[in-house]
């Protein structure tokens, strides 16, 4: 009896070293076992510097694990997971103590990660965590059965990338149980925002519902519900996305909703929007192409944008009205995507069309470069009824009418947008009231004096403009009108053809700084003509050089309001002006007639009977006058009084044998009150009164 006891006893001890050999020198054939477990099964894993088991866990230095899925008749090619984990632990524990029992596993590692191929999509997470159920039943041999019950894993945090786009902040919950045949269970998808490299996309806070589990009418269809996200800064919805995994094919409505388009508006700066959008967009996807079908997009009534630029806000009322077109409809485009070695490498944009109001927009194909991040395209604009839509406020005032046409070439790089020679024409008439404020302290603004003669209405028709925009921010207007007329109560003044350019943000760092450069226009049957003016808005100041030519003499004396003056001929002249704080100046002009001219002093017989000897003796010099010098100068100080000298020199052939004749004459008027009423009682006319008295006074004047 005692032999027995010594060889059990033996036999026990044999045992434990054998279990501490084994629990020692587990990291050696660990692998094995697993090669072991695997084979046969399409499944491999590695496992790298695993510990010596506990009794309630075991850990290891990183796992890696490759499973290959057959193709069947949804999926024609196999999909292979890679999946990676580092710094993990395997742990156990009972659950519960009855019969059966089971056992709660948990897998930690400090980050996973999994890349399926040949889409080469990855997927990684910081800290994940999977959570098994393991039921233990009795086989009746020397072996438990193990049979899995439930396997959860809780994503949070996690980044899903194909080619250069990336999800971030992606979380969903996976859930695989015996009792649903290991079907995932539909659950709520999140993903943060949507980016393309480093740069973020207008795309974020996507969000839906789905599983794996498919129905027997389309087997090969995974179902997506409650679809929303959000595009630069717009929440739109879809209520269902098919997805065929045969065809690769998408369809599905996008909603947009009561959109408030006050959440677009910027937080600082002129513009400003209010109102709401709602609409439906149709979208289908067929690989590789993007197709949208005849989708809607409309404002609701009050809805507007507001620029606001100084004194004036610009309003555009995209609202809808009663009878009237939406704000885009039959919009259709048809989006292409390129690839290069599995990965998006190009977007392309095969057509696009839509309804704008009543009008047409249209783009030209486009191919935008993900390497390069460049695109370029033409945007061609047809009758589109959007200055109708415009009115302004405050001291410009009026409501717009015409229909828009033209084309807008568009480049688009990592920098920014250009626009390169756009062309855009209105033709037709408006008109603009304008009504310029009281200057602080009761003085006037320019061209103003009291609140009924302070409107001005402009007047213009038949605009052209050519647009061009730099990528850096700088940007050309050039304008081309077939007239403007401003209108006071006391007249008008007509510039015919007039053309120029503004550039403005040529200069980064002082964006304030505008300058209209190439100006001219037909006046008076001459022309006016400014190569040049920069003007600061912040300080309220230009300088610049006016040029005349061509003016014929006589219409300057009809503007001046002359009854008995004529005269043939034309003048040229160059005026400096000075525009301060909304005042301005001539320091000194100058202006004379290019060629030589006839001027006529017309009196009745009843007023050169009634005039002195002096008084007829310049009648007589004027009544018949060819001039062959016409010199003139003119300041004029910021409150409009103005000092104008004339120097004629010529002969009168009736006049005392046609002896040479010089007349000196000195105008002072206020040119400001000229510009107010466009007609005043001539000055030119009394300065010759107050000649002929101071030679009736022996001031010789003639010679």
């Amino acid at each position: 009896m005692k032999w027995v006891l010594r060889i059990l006893a033996a036999l026990v001890l044999l045992l434990l070293f054998v279990l501490a050999g084994a629990w020692v020198s587990f990291p050696w054939y660990a692998q094995a076992l697993l090669d072991r477990l695997t084979a046969g099964t399409g499944a491999s894993i590695e496992l790298r510097e695993p510990g010596r088991p506990g009794f309630s866990g075991i850990g290891f230095r990183q796992l890696d694990a490759t499973v290959t899925t057959k193709p069947d008749s949804c999926s024609t090619t196999a999909s292979t997971y890679s999946v990676r984990l580092r710094n993990g632990r395997l742990s156990w524990q009972p659950i519960g103590k009855g019969a059966p029992a089971a056992f709660a596993l948990r897998l930690d590692a400090d980050l996973a990660s999994v890349r399926q191929s040949p889409s080469g999509i990855r997927f990684s997470q910081p800290n994940p965590s999977l959570h098994a159920r393991i039921d233990v039943t009795e086989t009746g041999g020397l072996f438990p059965a193990f049979a899995p019950d439930s396997v959860t894993v809780k994503i949070r945090n996690g980044l899903v990338e194909a080619g250069q786009l990336r999800l971030e902040k992606v979380s969903y919950d996976v859930l695989l149980a015996r009792s649903n045949g290991w079907v995932q269970q539909p659950a709520r998808f999140r993903a943060s925002s949507l980016l393309s490299g480093d740069v973020k996309t207008p795309v974020s806070d996507l969000e839906a519902t789905f599983g794996l589990k498919r129905s027997p009418a389309k087997p090969c269809t995974l179902i997506f519900t409650d679809c929303a996200l959000e595009l630069s800064g717009v929440r739109v919805y879809a209520p269902q996305i098919e997805f065929n995994l045969r065809n690769r094919h998408t369809a599905f409505e996008l909603k947009l909703d009561d959109v408030p388009l006050e959440q677009l508006s910027p937080d600082s700066g002129p513009l400003g929007m209010t109102g709401r959008l709602s609409g439906s967009i149709p979208v289908e996807y067929l690989d590789p192409a993007i197709r949208i079908g005849n989708a809607t997009i409309d404002a609701a009534k009050g809805t507007k944008l507001v620029f606001k630029t100084g004194t004036t806000s610009v309003i555009f009322d995209a609202g809808g009205r009663q009878g009237a077109a939406p704000l885009l409809g039959s919009l259709r485009a048809r989006l292409g995507l390129e690839t290069e070695k599995g990965e998006l490498s190009a977007i392309t944009l095969d057509s696009l069309s839509a309804r704008f109001f009543d009008g047409r927009i249209s783009s030209a194909p486009a191919r935008y470069d993900l390497k390069t991040g460049t695109a370029a395209t033409a945007f061609s604009i047809s009758n589109v009824p959007l200055p109708g839509r415009i009115s302004l406020q405050g001291e410009f005032s009026g409501k717009m009418k015409g229909r828009l046409s033209g084309s807008i070439p568009v480049r688009l790089d990592r920098n920014g947008v250009a626009i390169t020679n756009a062309r855009l024409t209105v033709p037709g008439s408006n008109s603009i009231l304008q009504t310029p404020p009281v200057q602080p302290g009761g003085d006037d603004a320019l061209f103003s004096k009291t609140a009924g003669s302070r409107e001005v209405q402009w007047e213009f028709s038949d605009t052209a403009v050519r647009l061009n925009r730099e990528v850096a921010g700088k940007m050309t207007i050039a304008v081309t009108l077939k007239s403007l007329k401003r209108k006071t109560g006391g007249g008008e003044l007509l510039l015919t053809s007039p053309k120029g350019t503004l550039t403005m943000f040529a200069r980064p760092e002082k964006p304030s700084l505008f300058t209209v450069s190439g100006f001219s226009a037909g006046l008076l049957g001459g022309t006016v003509a400014v190569e040049k003016m920069d003007y600061d808005l912040e300080r309220k100041h230009a300088e610049t050089l006016v040029q005349l030519n061509g003016i014929p003499i006589q219409s300057l004396l009809e503007m001046q309001g002359t009854s008995k003056l004529s005269a043939t001929g034309t003048i040229r002249g160059a005026l400096p002006v000075v525009l301060d704080n909304n005042l301005f100046s001539i320091p000194e002009g100058s202006m004379d007639a290019e060629k030589n001219g006839l001027i006529i002093y017309s009196t009745t017989p009843e007023e050169r009977a009634a005039a002195g000897a002096g008084m007829r003796l310049t009648y007589e010099a004027l009544g018949n006058f060819f001039y062959s010098e016409l010199l003139s100068t003119i300041t004029m100080a910021p409150d409009g009084n103005s000092t104008i000298t004339i120097q004629l020199k010529g002969r009168n052939p009736d006049f005392q044998n046609n002896r040479p004749v010089n007349l000196n004459l000195n105008i002072q008027q206020n040119l400001l009150d000229l510009f107010r009423s466009l007609t005043l009682s001539s000055e030119i006319e009394r300065a010759i009164s107050e000649k002929v008295l101071e030679k009736s006074g022996g001031k010789k004047e003639e010679k």
